[in-house]
């Protein structure tokens, strides 16, 4: 499988919310600024500081998505053995009570639902600091793991390791 095409599709995606963070801020500034009439201004400044406030949360949202970038721009995953124990770039299949499922172990993006190259299917992002990512971390195909997400316990059996 193309990892290469995987990081590229979730930098994209990254891009895109940088982008619709950056639009947010900007629009929240000027609704700050412009959004009410001088009158309506000094009754209210309640209404322009949570505009500021919004702002500053959305330009953190976009900084934040740029140092993801950045970390996926020196991320360069390699294709492992079947027989590989478990490392940031890893494809892994595995299933649990609920059914299969295929994740791709990056250093950003956690949560993010990936197109497989070819349209086969897709893969869900996990990082080492999640608690799936860092539960699978080491193993190998073969191996079971219990991981807990939510409050919920799961044993994940390792199906496939790429």
């Amino acid at each position: 499988m193309d990892k290469r095409a995987l990081v590229e599709q979730l930098a994209e995606r990254l891009r895109a919310a940088a982008k619709t963070a950056r639009r947010a801020s900007e629009d929240a500034r000027l609704e700050a600024r412009e959004g009410a009439t001088p009158a309506e201004r000094r009754e209210d400044a309640r209404v322009a500081l949570e505009q500021g406030g919004l702002a500053r949360g959305q330009e953190r949202r976009a900084e934040q998505a740029t140092v993801e970038i950045a970390a996926l721009e020196r991320f360069h995953p390699k294709n492992l053995p079947e027989d590989a124990r478990i490392e940031l770039g890893a494809i892994v299949e595995v299933e649990d009570e609920e059914g299969g499922r295929t994740l791709f172990l990056a250093p950003v993006g956690a949560g993010a639902e990936l197109t497989v190259p070819g349209g086969d299917g897709f893969l869900s992002v996990v990082t080492p600091n999640s608690p799936v990512g860092r539960a699978l971390l080491g193993h190998q195909v073969g191996d079971s793991v219990e991981v807990t997400v939510g409050g919920d316990a799961h044993d994940l059996s390792i199906t496939f390791v790429g």
